[in-house]
């Protein structure tokens, strides 16, 4: 989970391969008005992201049901958001923060060629941000490491629960 541009797409991708499990891209699960509406630059509201949540969060079900587990990179940026994938998905869900600075996320958007979300909906994103709360016992790590490096991070912590 996190903010455009932090590295979800490519830490999930490494994680799903190191598991040998599916890897579900949220981006793939938004509705053509939604990519529509992002593209021109307007945020989403929570009515356009419930669903896609619901969408994202049977696709993930069913991964876990057919293969016993799967990734998901997903911004579920809001608790509420997060809750609504956990509700979705009918086994346990570990969630993974990705953090970077405004300025390497705003660097990272403005390099990534051909993608529907401008840097412009940056700001909109981090304003939305609600860290996880203790209790969801999630990961939060800082994305100015190498993936390769993260995966292992979380594939240590994944194999020590």
């Amino acid at each position: 989970m996190g903010v455009s541009g932090c590295g979800k797409s490519t830490l999930g991708a490494l994680l799903a391969e190191a598991l040998d499990c599916v890897f579900l891209e949220g981006d793939a699960f938004h509705s053509p008005e939604a990519v529509e509406k992002m593209r021109a630059g307007r945020p989403l509201t929570d009515e356009d992201r419930w669903p896609w949540l619901d969408r994202l969060g049977a696709a993930a079900d069913q991964a876990v049901e057919d293969r016993g587990q799967a990734i998901v990179a997903c911004s579920a940026l809001r608790f509420v958001y997060r809750d609504r994938l956990r509700r979705a998905i009918g086994a346990p869900a570990r969630f993974v923060l990705l953090e970077a600075s405004r300025e390497n996320l705003w660097a990272r958007l403005e390099s990534r060629p051909g993608h529907y979300m401008p840097a412009s909906l940056l700001d909109s994103q981090l304003a939305t941000l609600e860290a996880p709360l203790a209790g969801e016992k999630a990961v939060v790590l800082t994305s100015n490491q190498a993936p390769e490096i993260l995966r292992d991070i979380i594939l240590s912590q994944l194999r020590s629960e």
